[in-house]
């Protein structure tokens, strides 16, 4: 199963909601992805999760996952509508409070096969990406860059 994660600013555009859409398809047609992972802490995460709900709509074996930085028993969360679960990524639980979202999305880029990625200005997204780019290089995960 080839999976997917998705990462981009807190504010974003709702201009792009129709390229995420059709960047979401090409993943699930052409690079047979059927799992994403994606976050929600920010308007990006929010645009993605759409993208990937009105796509499970035509592909019903593509699967959406939330990911959670804090561990469930501290910050419970139930499955929001539309995904098929969540996702707390293991050795998390020595992390930080502070680092947590760094860190977990940092996992997501290790385990994930493709990550798709909205990128305006620098920050945390810019460090996660350019090192998702380094591991590119390296044949470990293809980057898409919105």
């Amino acid at each position: 199963m080839k999976s997917c994660f998705f990462i981009g600013h807190r504010r974003v555009s709702e201009d792009i909601q129709e390229q995420l859409e059709e960047v979401v398809e090409q993943h699930i047609c052409q690079y047979g992805v059927t799992c994403f992972t994606v976050g929600h802490y920010g308007a990006f995460d929010g645009m993605a999760a759409r993208a990937v709900k009105k796509a499970k709509k035509k592909h019903p074996e593509v699967q959406l996952y939330l990911l959670l930085p804090y561990h469930p028993h501290d910050q419970p969360i139930p499955t929001p509508n539309g995904f098929d679960g969540t996702y707390y990524p293991s050795g998390m639980e020595t992390v930080p409070k502070r680092a947590a979202i760094v860190q977990a999305n940092r996992k997501l880029v290790n385990e994930s096969d493709y990550l798709i990625a909205y990128l305006k200005h620098f920050g945390n997204t810019r460090d996660l990406v350019e090192y998702a780019q380094r591991r590119e290089k390296q044949g470990l995960i293809q980057v898409t860059l919105l």
